[in-house]
This record gives C-alpha cells, sequence and structure tokens, in this order.
C-alpha cells in the first residue's frame, strides 16, 4: 500500500523559466539511468524478493524514495516551462537570446505534454522497461544497483554544471547528495552479501562444474602485455579461491568449425556457391 504525501521530499522552484534546461533535465528522469529507472529497478527487486528483512525494506525504502524524486523532477521540468514562449515562435525568435532557447526547445512540451514532463529522455525517446535490473539474485542487483546510481550521480553532477539557475542547482544538490548515501548503502549491502557467501554470482553453481583450469586466466588479446602489470593477472584472486594467471599468447583450443548444410527447405546459400565450386541452379533461373 502506497501513500502519497503531497509536499515535495525537497524544494523543486528555479529563479526563472529555462525550456532548453527542461530538455536537458529529461535525462536524469526518463533516461537510461534517470529516476524512472532506479524507481522501478528497486521496487521490482524488493517486489519480487521471496522473503522479507532488511534487505527488503532497503529496497523498498529507496524504491520509493526515487518516486519522490520523480514528483521533484517533474515539478522541477514544469516550472523550467511556465511563461515559456511558445504562442506566437516567429515573433518571440526574432529576439536573439529568445530565439536560441527556443532552438533547442523540446517541441513535445508544448505539444504533446502541455509544458509538463514527460517519461521520456533528454531527446525525447520512451522511458524503457529494459533499463531496470532485477534478477531474483540480490548480489548481482546490488551491483547493478550501484552501477545505476554511479551514472545516475554522474549525469546530474554534469547537469549541475550546465546551469547555473541557482534554484535548480539547489534541487540538484540534494539529488547529488541523495545518490552519495545510495552508492554508500549499495557498497555497504555488496560488502555484507559478499562476505556471507563470497564475491562471485551466484555462489551456489558447483565449482566443480566449471572449468576450473581457466577460471582465474588472463588472456592476451590486444597488441602488447600492458594488461599484465595489472592486480588482475597475477596473484590470489578476489575470490580467494584461485591465483591469477597471464597468458601472453593465446592459442586456439578447439579445431576449426564445419557446420554440414542446412536442409533443402531452408533456403540457405547452396553449399556449392559457398565453397566456390560453382552455382548450383542455371543462371537463366
Amino acid at each position: 500500500m502506497f501513500f502519497h504525501i503531497k509536499e515535495l521530499q525537497y524544494q523543486a522552484k528555479p529563479e526563472r523559466p529555462d525550456p532548453l534546461f527542461a530538455k536537458k533535465l529529461q535525462e536524469v528522469l526518463g533516461g537510461q539511468f534517470g529516476e524512472i529507472t532506479v524507481a522501478m529497478q528497486y521496487l521490482f527487486q524488493g517486489w519480487n524478493l521471496r522473503g522479507n528483512g532488511k534487505y527488503k525494506d532497503l529496497l523498498m525504502d529507496t524504491g520509493t524514495e526515487e518516486l519522490a524524486h520523480i514528483e521533484m523532477l517533474a515539478t522541477m521540468i514544469a516550472r523550467l516551462l511556465d511563461n515559456a514562449p511558445v504562442g506566437d515562435l516567429e515573433e518571440a525568435a526574432k529576439d536573439p537570446v529568445i530565439g536560441a532557447i527556443l532552438g533547442g526547445m523540446n517541441p513535445q512540451h508544448a505539444i504533446v505534454t502541455g509544458l509538463g514532463a514527460a517519461p521520456t529522455d533528454s531527446v525525447g525517446y520512451p522511458w524503457n522497461a529494459r533499463y531496470t535490473i532485477a534478477s531474483g539474485n540480490l548480489l548481482a542487483d546490488f551491483r547493478a544497483n550501484l552501477n545505476a546510481e554511479s551514472q545516475g550521480r554522474l549525469q546530474v553532477c554534469r547537469l549541475y554544471e550546465i546551469t547555473s539557475d541557482r534554484g535548480v542547482r539547489d534541487m540538484l544538490a540534494w539529488l547529488i547528495a541523495r545518490d552519495t548515501m545510495h552508492q554508500n548503502q549499495w557498497m555497504a549491502a555488496i560488502a555484507e552479501l559478499e562476505e556471507m557467501e563470497g564475491k562471485v554470482v551466484p555462489s551456489t553453481f558447483p565449482r566443480k562444474l566449471q572449468k576450473e583450469e581457466v577460471a582465474y586466466t588472463l588472456f592476451n588479446f590486444s597488441r602488447g602485455n600492458e594488461s599484465a602489470k595489472g592486480r588482475w593477472a597475477h596473484g590470489p584472486s578476489m575470490d580467494c579461491c584461485g591465483t591469477f594467471n597471464y597468458v601472453a599468447n593465446p592459442q586456439p583450443l578447439a579445431p576449426e568449425p564445419h557446420l554440414p548444410p542446412a536442409p533443402p527447405y531452408i533456403f540457405d546459400t547452396p553449399p556449392g556457391v559457398v565453397s566456390g565450386k560453382g552455382p548450383a541452379v542455371p543462371p537463366c533461373y
């Protein structure tokens, strides 16, 4: 059960209208690493978690907070669009400053959403549920969450530098701080899970079924040997279950594959043509 509190979690009020920045702000609302993505990702991870306890509460707490961030961003976008000169565009564009703003404005903000936000990114691409990850494995999911918060904070920081509006910066500073917390909480949860079940996901797959002889090998598939200098090439593995090793000149371990021809009813390119032995049908066919 959800309740909507009418007050915003934090203020979202710009100093002045800015339709161009409203378009840019859409990225952290409906983009791949925007607030809609993390809200849906955390909520579905929580809803799908088979069991209760602190991890489910953490997911539901954070997912619900992200819904609040969606409302803050939608409110900010709407306010940035207030008094936007969208009535007589031709007349307004005679002013060079206004013309520059209109040149980058998202026309759908005026035509489709009535000077409001949309569940899209900064170029109008609709939000996509495939941005989200909810696998049922907490360690895998929390690592995905850490990546989402890292990318999201990066984008909000870039937006902070783009604008000089003190009201917008104030709200973005709040979001940046919350992303700091969220990165830290996922790192804490990851460390806790790794301590209990190891670092490699999934931890329950029988190790005897994997090819153990290559489980800790770095194959050099690029020119030079710079990659050999890394921590990943020598010494104990990060999961403490093996020793890293480095193969400078990897060799193929299987012969060249030769696939049999497909049945005639598949109508692939005839085998004789593929092998260069000649056409399979008369040229006048």
